[in-house]
């Protein structure tokens, strides 16, 4: 990706071809971006970059591990791997902080290799931070900023194969480097797939979604990342005077009653107990059918109550996932110009809910998929349509569907977008049970509003809910603040902090899919209990009692963190 935003290079944001979305946020967020860019990252050429700081013993070793060819202190290799891609890493690479980058990008072929690579840094005290796409937003690639010691970022870009199918019992081994388009790919070569599609499909991997307990759009039907994940392979340090670590191998069993889970130890460790190389995961043919559609609901509340019945009704899909009144006008806002006989319809379709008495304002937008047999998915349809109508709400045909599949994976370049132009925009989700879930959305939207009053800044908070549950789901919150002054993350963190706090404090956890990293981790006592953060804590400690496999993720090793619960 870019080294100073999300993507590939010559890919963008634009508006010109949506006529509504100036007005709409020179309304809400208060900046004009019919202006040209206000705001633009520094030139590489004008980076202060370090030297890096690469012993030739460990240098020597790592080149012996992996090839001479595969082991850099390039520049602009560091600088790509040194932060992932939340607001406050663009914001500072953008403006040239760059932290403490990695000394050296080490690519390895193999769990051998890796492991090779994982004995090395350890006996050299060294520090190791497993690198996949570089996608995450929760700070769980960046090195300690104090960190004296050498950073190896381990990229396993070079791994990315689907190793084998076992067609009978529908798994997969895939490398853990694989990049979602890398495995779909190869999988739907041979009619499979695995049906994981998270917002940064395009450059997230198979091992990054382990690492850090993901979640994909259509979970409804194919599950978490820690459903999918059956087996796995992890590269693990070795014990304090040995020269080699172990390699942790979980056959892809269903289900064992083998004590506390192995397997779930791994799911969610962010690198702190090894590098996970390749793993078994199950994989679904690819359906005859798949479809989805747009419906409206008079509000946000009725949504909720209608994809409630729907997740406990015979009905089974693959994305349901509903709007509140404020994205749904974001997303009507980013629509392109309707032309011909759309432009008629959509006219048409207003005036209709209009005359139904319906307040355009309070619109809540959903969609819902549906994967399988024609008959199975004409079925679920059918179930669906019941209970909409019951809830008040209208179907609106395959149109929306198709233009969310389209837009599904964009939404992360409309951040580098409102940077250019002065606005700081970001995500927080949670889960909560569906008994909380409106009493959360309300205090969290309250919440917000008046942090974006405390800090003096214009802001702007919508959600949507999706990632349904047998007990609750994710309400997933995008904000944005109009401020761009060199205080921005301070601002920013009055807001981020609020909102997280106000999960807590109303029933959620402080992430759904995004891991914990060094944002989360000062409060995972919040989360989990102190009972809960000390025994993961233990764990990390007892496998890598060094701490050389990135270090301060998760647990929170710096100065104790103030619980939000108290603020």
């Amino acid at each position: 990706m870019k080294w100073w935003g999300w993507g590939v290079e010559g890919v963008s944001f634009h508006h010109e071809d949506k006529p509504r979305l100036a007005p709409f946020v020179r309304d809400k967020v208060g900046i004009d971006i019919t202006t040209p860019a206000a705001s633009a990252p520094l030139r590489f050429e004008d980076l202060d970059i370090p030297e890096p700081q690469l012993p030739d013993a460990l240098g020597d070793r790592l080149t012996r591990a992996v090839g001479a060819g595969n082991v850099t202190t390039d520049p602009m290799e560091r600088l790509v791997h040194t932060y992932g891609k939340s607001v406050r890493d663009l914001v500072r690479i953008r403006r040239g902080q760059l932290g403490r980058m990695p000394d050296v990008v080490v690519y390895p072929s193999s769990t051998e290799e890796t492991a090779a690579v994982v004995d090395a840094v350890v006996q050299a005290d060294a520090v190791l931070i497993p690198f996949g796409g570089g996608s995450n937003i929760a700070g769980s690639l960046e090195a300690p900023a104090g960190e004296t010691r050498t950073v190896v970022s381990v990229d396993l870009g070079r791994m990315r194969k689907v190793l084998q199918i076992d067609e009978e019992s529908g798994l997969a081994l895939i490398e853990a480097g694989a990049q979602g388009p890398d495995l779909e790919e190869q999988l739907n070569k041979r009619g499979w797939t695995i049906g994981h599609f998270p917002d940064s499909f395009s450059h997230s991997t198979l091992g990054g979604w382990i690492a850090t307990r993901s979640s994909g759009m259509q979970s409804d039907r194919y599950g978490d990342i820690a459903d999918i994940t059956r087996g796995l392979t992890m590269a693990m340090p070795p014990a304090p005077g040995q020269e080699k670590g172990e390699v942790l191998t979980l056959r892809p069993l269903p289900s064992t009653s083998t004590g506390p889970s192995v397997r779930e130890m791994v799911l969610g460790s962010e690198g702190r107990l090894g590098v996970i190389t390749e793993a078994w995961v199950n994989v679904k043919r690819v359906a005859e059918e798949r479809v989805v559609l747009g419906y409206f609901f008079p509000d946000f509340a009725t949504g909720l109550a209608a994809l409630h019945e729907i997740n406990t009704s015979d009905a089974s899909t693959l994305v349901a996932r509903i709007s509140d009144e404020r994205e749904t006008q974001f997303s009507l806002a980013t629509s392109k110009r309707s032309k011909g006989l759309s432009k008629y319809v959509t006219k048409a379709l207003m005036a209709y809910l209009v005359r139904k008495g319906w307040d355009l304002d309070k619109l809540s937008m959903s969609f819902i998929g549906y994967e399988g047999s024609k008959s199975h998915v004409a079925l679920q349809q059918r179930l669906v349509r019941e209970i909409v109508g019951k809830h008040g709400g209208i179907v609106v045909g395959k149109g929306p569907g198709v233009l969310y599949d389209q837009k599904k994976f964009d939404t992360p370049y409309i951040r580098d977008f409102l940077l250019d132009r002065g606005a700081t925009a970001d995500v927080s989700e949670t889960a909560a049970p569906w008994s909380r879930l409106k009493p959360l959305y309300d205090n969290v939207i309250a919440t917000a509003e008046k942090a974006f009053a405390d800090i003096g800044c214009q802001g702007y908070i919508m959600c949507h809910l999706s990632h349904n549950y047998h007990s609750g789901a994710c309400l997933y919150f995008t904000f944005a603040i109009a401020y761009e002054g060199e205080d921005v993350l301070a601002r920013y963190d009055v807001v981020k902090r609020a909102i997280q706090g106000e999960f807590i404090r109303s029933g959620g956890t402080l992430s759904h899919h995004h891991g914990v990293g060094v944002e989360h981790s000062p409060w995972l006592e919040d989360d989990v209990s102190p009972a809960g953060a000390k025994m993961i804590g233990r764990l990390f400690d007892g496998t890598d009692p060094g701490r050389n496999l990135n270090p301060g993720k998760v647990v929170h090793t710096g100065e104790p963190g103030v619980s939000i619960l108290s603020e």
